[in-house]
């Protein structure tokens, strides 16, 4: 499964960001990166750990703890955070 490699959403679910001239971006998704930049480029893993797991438990029902475990195994992993 392609994941965004920022936040970790599957790209099943979300639209692929975009480049400066309007070309898709295949590895972020278009809620962390629009126009050739990414959307909130202050952003810090920490941040985007507790975002995410966030919105894991509002929209898709997981149970708080579970959703900061697996946020704080995998968005460590990501390009973003690899060069951070």
């Amino acid at each position: 499964m392609k994941v965004c490699q920022s936040d970790g959403a599957p790209f099943e679910f979300v639209a692929y960001g975009t480049e400066a001239d309007g070309s898709k971006n295949t590895e972020y998704c278009i809620n962390c990166y629009a126009n050739g930049a990414f959307t909130n480029p202050s952003c810090t893993l920490e941040e985007m750990i507790k975002a995410t797991a966030d919105q894991m438990v509002e929209q898709f029902g997981f149970p708080p703890e579970e959703a900061m475990k697996q946020c704080k195994e995998a968005i460590p992993t990501l390009k973003r955070w690899q060069t951070a």
